[in-house]
């Protein structure tokens, strides 16, 4: 049995994520390209002033200025930034950018020489097909994800996607709400399920259901009520 490099829970063998924290990093690729829509508008001058001249000429007034947090979000950058006046923000693509170079690397690519002879070796880059853009690069990590699950550094990407979608939202005000679901969770039986989109996931145990899995879960709870209730009754 493997462990989960988040929580430290049992997960499934040869997996280093447990079915919350997988659910999560799905979760935040899937957010990240809305988010950074929201953040355009914090590079577009909040205020406009009132019409005014001095001298003839001019504005009475300076327009508000663009949001400084959400340029360096938004702006080009590395992911590996130190320097004495950083605070620690690293643009979002530099980030997706970044994790989707060095999964590559370790990614096993076959290809062969002009002799014919085949080799394994690590690919040279990540080629998202959609573009380098926020939305090319989550897309990209997103199909690569069941493989980067294998491996303990998903501890890492998740801790930083945490905190990249966490300063996002202290901007956006947008977190995600989550909804407890009626029916218990059908790995430990108790009531902690949750969802903050299309995928649900236990709070106690960490099972992770779709959608359809979850209405199906459903049904079965359901039909199972309606034939004890139904063998009382005969009874």
């Amino acid at each position: 049995m493997s462990t989960c490099a988040v929580c430290r829970r049992s997960t499934d063998p040869g997996l280093h994520a447990c079915p919350r924290h997988t659910a999560e990093l799905r979760a935040w690729l899937a957010e990240l390209p809305h988010q950074a829509e929201l953040l355009e508008e914090f590079l577009t001058p909040a205020a406009r002033p009132a019409a005014g001249r001095i001298g003839g000429t001019g504005r009475a007034h300076s327009p508000a200025p663009a949001d400084l947090r959400a340029l360096t979000l938004l702006g080009p950058g590395h992911a590996d930034t130190h320097g004495p006046d950083d605070d620690g923000t690293i643009p979002i693509r530099a980030l997706l950018d970044a994790w989707a170079g060095y999964i590559a690397y370790t990614y096993p690519a076959v290809h062969r020489d002009p002799h014919g002879t085949q080799h394994t070796a690590p690919c040279q880059h990540a080629l998202p097909r959609h573009g380098a853009t926020i939305t090319g690069w989550c897309t990209w990590l997103t199909a690569y994800l069941p493989y980067a699950l294998t491996h303990p550094w998903i501890g890492d990407l998740h801790r930083q996607l945490h905190d990249l979608t966490a300063r996002i939202h202290d901007l956006t005000h947008t977190t995600p709400r989550e909804h407890h679901m009626d029916a218990p969770c059908p790995a430990c039986g108790t009531f902690r399920l949750v969802t903050a989109g299309e995928d649900i996931t236990c709070h106690a145990c960490g099972h992770h259901l779709t959608r359809t899995e979850y209405d199906d879960h459903t049904k079965h709870v359901l039909q199972a009520h309606t034939a004890a209730v139904a063998g009382g009754t005969a009874a």
